[in-house]
């Protein structure tokens, strides 16, 4: 029997997925990872911490279940985006990986902004601290010796890959994040390559996602339990390749992604620019496919902190608590700007707040407002896809944050949609990049292999709940709105 594996490299945790060729699950492993802050807005990893933590997890699966590790054929990757690897002579990392929510960067946004709403749109969003290409202007000033050494550069997904295979190369979704890549033609772009005067040759090859990009090295093949010849497909990045998993990828098929971070997800036939409202429009992780997406900085990792913020509580028991005490929105608002902000608002300086404390205030409570302050935060998404053409009817819902229904039920009603639960939604990312290892072999029609996997529960918004949240989304905006000037002078 034929087997594929895929790796989600993700911001905390890698997580690995072995698969048959019916899509049934053989073997699963994670490993953590941890992330450094080594000053105001800086948020960093060690890409060889990344690599550290594949191998732990490619052992596990190898240890649970050697025989289908052997009959491995295809290996997908998929990855946390926005973080340069930056590389020297010998394809060492220079330095750790600026991620996807640094916001050092924010003043070279500003700048690349300036270029104009043409560039914006070829390159499907305006400039904004997250992505590489003002995190290498910002290099270029802060440490112009990093750069001098500088012979490759590579997304996070993509030093995976050259361990596995030895080469350098990505594809079109993940160079989509990047403020370097043509959505439209889905090749680097020399106007923004020009812009942040980068040596274009640095840059890797880009093959679609579902495209053979090399063949695992036999050293690394015999270390794992892998047959010789076994194929890297391109991959993607988390978002794009999480929607292949359910089957998003023709025209306005939608899903919410609750992982670290959180987006919502249209799937799109043509670039599809909206620059104006800070929605993403980039290439899917297959050819000939676009996406429009709503990319929110905070998702699953704010429900993560209040069990830090309440000592270490189980996450599973505090949504216990949360469920069993529910009978209405919360008199709380909370602000989960806890990494800042992309849609709607291109704000790094934002940061977490609780508003309407009391002495009375119980854990449960706090927890609640976390969870509908991502809900809000979604709906503020939804109303920016709504205004750039891409409305919402329904949806699925991926990613750690799927495995609670209270929360589905509360996003559902909060945004005023269904939203499917899928079986396996919280494998996500590694789930989709099994997919794309299959059709890199190129022996499966695509239309077979891209479906919707099975439903196990439409969630269906509570129509008195969506009525009782309009108001309290209102003040969440007022809020945030009250404060924005505040946060950037605190970060001064």
């Amino acid at each position: 029997m034929t087997c594929f594996l895929g790796i989600d490299l993700g911001t905390s945790a890698v997580k690995a997925l072995l698969v048959d060729e019916n899509e049934s699950v053989r073997a699963e492993a994670e490993a953590p990872l941890t992330v450094s802050n080594p000053g105001p807005l800086a948020s960093e990893q060690d890409p060889d911490a990344w690599w550290a933590a594949v191998c732990v997890a490619l052992d596990k699966i190898k240890a649970a279940a050697p025989a289908a590790m052997a009959e491995v054929a295809g290996i997908g990757l998929s990855g946390q985006m926005h973080a340069s690897v930056l590389l020297d002579a010998q394809d060492r990392p220079i330095r750790p990986a600026m991620l996807w929510n640094d916001g050092r960067a924010h003043a070279e946004a500003d700048e690349l902004k300036r270029l104009g709403p043409e560039l914006a749109a070829e390159l499907g969003v305006p400039a904004l601290s997250s992505f590489n290409a003002p995190k290498l202007l910002w290099l270029a000033r802060h440490e112009p010796e990093t750069l001098a050494r500088t012979a490759s550069l590579l997304l996070p997904k993509d030093y995976i890959r050259l361990h596995l295979t030895g080469e350098r190369a990505t594809d079109p979704s993940d160079a989509a994040g990047t403020w370097l890549f043509d959505q439209a033609r889905r090749a680097w772009s020399p106007h923004a390559v020009a812009a942040v005067g980068l040596n274009p040759a640095l840059l890797p090859r880009v093959v679609d996602g579902s495209a053979p990009s090399g063949i695992v090295r036999s050293e690394i093949a015999a270390r794992f339990g892998l047959r010789p010849g076994v194929v890297v497909a391109g991959g993607g990045g988390d978002t794009m390749v999480g929607g292949v998993g359910i089957g998003a990828v023709e025209d306005g098929r939608a899903f919410v992604g609750l992982s670290t971070s959180a987006q919502l997800f249209v799937a799109a036939s043509a670039h599809r620019p909206a620059p104006e409202y800070l929605v993403h429009s980039y290439c899917h992780a297959l050819p000939n496919r676009w996406c429009q997406m709503a990319a929110l900085q905070n998702g699953a990792s704010v429900l993560a902190a209040v069990a830090h913020w309440t000592g270490d509580a189980s996450i599973p028991t505090l949504l216990a608590e949360a469920e069993a005490q529910y009978c209405a929105p919360s008199r709380l608002l909370v602000l989960p700007y806890l990494s800042g902000e992309r849609t709607p608002h291109d704000d790094p300086y934002a940061r977490g707040v609780v508003f309407g404390l009391t002495r009375d205030t119980a854990r449960a409570e706090l927890v609640q407002a976390a969870l509908e302050g991502v809900a809000f935060s979604l709906a503020d998404g939804q109303a920016a896809l709504a205004a750039a053409g891409a409305p919402i009817a329904s949806a699925g819902i991926v990613g750690g944050g799927a495995r609670s229904l209270f929360w589905t039920q509360l996003i559902a009603s909060v945004l005023g949609i269904p939203l499917r639960v899928y079986a396996g939604a919280a494998r996500g990312p590694a789930f989709g990049a099994t997919r794309l290892a299959r059709l890199a072999l190129g022996q499966d029609d695509p239309a077979s292999v891209l479906v919707e996997p099975p439903v196990l529960q439409t969630v269906e918004p509570d129509a008195r709940l969506t009525e009782a949240y309009l108001p309290r989304i209102a003040a969440f905006r007022r809020l945030y709105r009250a404060l924005r000037p505040e946060f950037a002078e605190a970060a001064r």
